[in-house]
């Protein structure tokens, strides 16, 4: 299927609005939306939040303020309009009814109750559709939600902080600070962008962690968002032992407002959590556990946690991207490590990662690293 430039130009323009919605839209996907007419641009929308306007139907709303009919206008999506009636009215029908000429999509919605049927919707009603515009670019606008219809699990991003000998403490404990502000800014940012935080009983303990997204801490962001519309990350605990009990009254985690779910094997009500998972103990605990969320409409997981349970989430195949800060110190051969794995007696069981993205964090670097076989398809 041929595209013109201004196809090319427009679709793009769609996929910098969609990347607006980037901190607020979850559960639902980020979708941008751009509606021409007459070679001229006449409305521009995204979806914002859940329960609010999708893209298609913020775009009309702003073609029709700048004085616009939509009738025979073509519109670019960056994903298949919608074509279910849930906590708003059907994109595809609206699409219809305003009686467009055509619509461009960059990708075809996975989602079982959408899948094709907008489409559809469309094509009978004599609308031209075409597909595939710039199909990766949507694709990365939305690595959460396409895992947990496609795959049936979040998206799984590992968060890792140490020195130059991968090191994340002294050999007694102390870690404060590792790494600097500037990385521990960039950290807000990252949980700001996650729909989840996921961390242990033992790390909530030993760091007293809030596990939740400081405004004041977003730097340059914060001059971006209005801060009535951050979306707090849904904070999930895992207490296989029963041990943030004992604690409670001391943590910072049960202070603020903001909802956290608890996973153990046991449900324990006697914490004020939003909901309980309770999960076999079975070497199948940390798969299930995904599964669990991705049923809850958990379109992605930030991890932060200590070695062990580091090991264990990437031995378990369950980690699509590290993301490593490393601060300029050496910390000795005493000190932890930054995973906890046993030694390997093979060079061919190691796990193989490539880079995607290197940059300086003030006096620090960041790198971004998949799965290899992941980055070989």
């Amino acid at each position: 299927m041929s595209f013109s430039v201004q196809d090319c130009q427009c679709m793009a323009k769609a996929i910098a609005l969609a990347k607006r919605g980037k901190y607020t839209t979850a559960p639902n996907p980020n979708v941008g939306c751009v509606l021409v007419k007459d070679g001229q641009i006449i409305g521009e929308g995204y979806h914002r939040k859940a329960g609010e306007g999708h893209a298609e139907v913020n775009a009309a709303a702003d073609a029709k303020q700048r004085g616009f009919s939509l009738k025979g206008a073509s519109c670019y999506v960056t994903l298949e309009p919608c074509s279910h009636v849930g906590r708003t009215p059907a994109c595809a029908t609206m699409l219809v009814e305003q009686q467009v000429a055509e619509v461009v999509i960059a990708m075809v919605d996975p989602n079982p109750q959408v899948a094709g049927r907008g489409i559809k919707r469309l094509e009978e009603a004599g609308i031209k559709v075409r597909t595939g515009l710039m199909e990766h670019s949507a694709r990365a606008l939305n690595p959460g939600f396409l895992s947990r219809v496609e795959r049936k699990r979040p998206f799984v991003r590992l968060k890792l902080a140490g020195s130059i000998d991968a090191k994340i403490a002294l050999a007694n404990g102390e870690s404060k600070w590792i790494t600097s502000a500037h990385s521990r800014s960039d950290v807000q940012r990252e949980r700001a962008a996650s729909h989840a935080i996921l961390s242990t009983a033992t790390t909530v303990i030993r760091d007293n962690a809030s596990l939740n997204v400081r405004f004041n801490e977003l730097g340059s962001l914060a001059e971006q968002l209005d801060e009535t519309l951050l979306r707090q990350p849904l904070r999930v605990i895992i207490d296989r032992k029963q041990r943030l009990a004992e604690a409670a009254q001391d943590l910072n985690i049960f202070k603020n407002s903001e909802s956290f779910w608890l996973a153990g094997h046991q449900s324990q009500t006697q914490l004020p959590a939003a909901k309980q998972l309770v999960i076999e103990d079975t070497p199948n605990f940390l798969p299930q556990l995904m599964q669990e969320l991705a049923e809850a409409e958990v379109n992605d997981i930030w991890v932060e946690a200590g070695a062990n349970f580091a090991a264990a989430l990437i031995q378990a195949n369950l980690v699509d991207q590290l993301i490593c800060y490393q601060a300029g110190l050496l910390m000795g051969a005493d000190a932890h490590s930054l995973v906890g794995f046993e030694g390997y007696q093979s060079m061919s069981a190691l796990n193989s990662w490539q880079c995607l993205e290197t940059r300086r964090i003030g006096p620090d670097i960041k790198t971004i690293w998949i799965p290899q076989a992941q980055g070989t398809h």
